[in-house]
């Protein structure tokens, strides 16, 4: 919120960087300004929109987990709180598009609903991506990370057994915005219904799996450093929505490095998480429909599988996808795993004078480590602008 109340931070929502051009404390940055279909100026966020919009499509933000409207805004907490059109779902410039086309007007079915409902006459169909330049003199990099997709992970059987998911999709299960509104369902029992059903059962025993994808020389031979720790975190807030839940947590070792994290998995423990020390070897589809879990206990020597009712994938942390296509963009280097390379001695510092870099785009990194980097790479910039004011003045 006071990103965008701030006099001095122009935010440029919807957008992305097409070009960077010039040199340190003059770098000449060509903006695409996507179209909303919205106006920003004239959206007042209030939803009339979405709540009359009739077409469903999967939501992103929730997975695919939840459905949202054909015009959406991509998240509650969202600055600025304006809605957007999703082209590809909107009925109304699908219409417009096969218009343009030449197609048969009688078959084109035209929608309009927004702009009808909207009393603040935001809604704008003929708007167009717009190409903004901007003069810096100093580039942060924050693009974030992707996660590993473990369909290719056969063994674990993801998208093929059911209530098999990936630890953010666990996580907005979770959340009280989430699809269920924090209700912890088995996926299987809701997703693809048209409406919710009603008095579903709650899930009453989780399996979590580390290192899906992660230290391991097929796919992402680098530790993904949080995950530990998220799935740490998603079992105890698992425990608070029922005490009675049982959680186990499977993995070669937990890497508990910050500081209080030991005294987190500690607390964990207490509050009767089980840590089995093992490499989950297969997840099975059982007789009832639910997940199976076959492990061999490195502890105990033995091979053993467990029934649950969601087993969750801390799957692995990966360079953005477009990172070679951004690297070409702002003409800087990645490294051999293929997120953003940095200097030996200056660790925020890009490849490219000027242009720095922070959090999951130089490596894994949890909340905590990327706010200290952000503020760290934020000093760079600082340290950039008054060396480049102070020739400014010598000249």
């Amino acid at each position: 919120m006071d990103v965008g109340r701030h006099p001095k931070i122009e935010l440029l929502a919807y957008s992305e960087v097409e070009k960077v051009d010039g040199t340190v404390g003059a770098f000449d940055v060509t903006i695409r300004k996507k179209a909303r279909y919205v106006d920003e100026n004239k959206c007042t966020g209030c939803g009339a929109c979405a709540e009359k919009c009739p077409t469903r499509v999967p939501d992103p933000y929730n997975e695919g987990l939840g459905e949202r409207k054909a015009i959406y805004r991509y998240f509650a907490q969202g600055i600025p709180s304006t809605y957007t059109i999703d082209p590809d779902a909107c009925r109304h410039l699908a219409g417009l598009r096969a218009e343009k086309e030449g197609a048969d007007k009688g078959k084109i079915k035209k929608c309009g609903v927004c702009a009808k409902i909207c009393q603040a006459k935001a809604i704008d169909y003929s708007q167009q991506d717009q190409i903004i330049q901007r003069q810096v003199e100093a580039i942060v990099l924050a693009v974030g990370y992707e996660v590993l997709k473990p369909e290719g992970i056969t063994e674990y059987g993801y998208g093929r057994v059911p209530n098999v998911v990936t630890a953010i999709e666990f996580e907005r299960l979770l959340s009280a915005s989430g699809p269920t509104a924090g209700h912890l369902y088995r996926p299987a029992d809701f997703v693809g219904k048209k409406k919710m059903p009603e008095h579903l059962p709650h899930a009453k025993k989780l399996a979590f799996i580390q290192c899906v994808g992660s230290r391991d020389g097929r796919r992402s031979i680098h530790c993904s450093g949080f995950c530990c720790m998220h799935s740490i975190k998603e079992a105890i807030i698992a425990k608070e929505h029922d005490s009675e839940l049982d959680a186990w947590i499977f993995g070669m070792d937990i890497r508990a490095v910050g500081k209080g994290f030991e005294e987190y998995r500690l607390k964990a423990e207490q509050i009767g998480v089980k840590f089995v020390r093992s490499r989950v070897a297969e997840i099975t589809k059982g007789p009832k429909g639910l997940p199976i879990v076959w492990y061999e206990d490195t502890r105990a020597r033995r091979v053993y599988s467990r029934e649950f009712d969601i087993v969750v994938l801390a799957s692995a942390c990966l360079p953005p996808k477009d990172a070679p296509v951004l690297a070409e963009k702002f003409g800087i280097e990645l490294d051999s795993f293929g997120f953003i390379k940095t200097r030996p001695f200056a660790p925020f510092d890009t490849t490219r004078e000027g242009i720095f870099v922070c959090g999951c785009a130089r490596g894994p990194a949890d909340i905590p480590e990327s706010v200290a980097q952000a503020s760290s790479a934020a000093a760079r910039v600082a340290q950039v602008v008054l060396q480049e004011a102070r020739k400014v003045v010598m000249q």
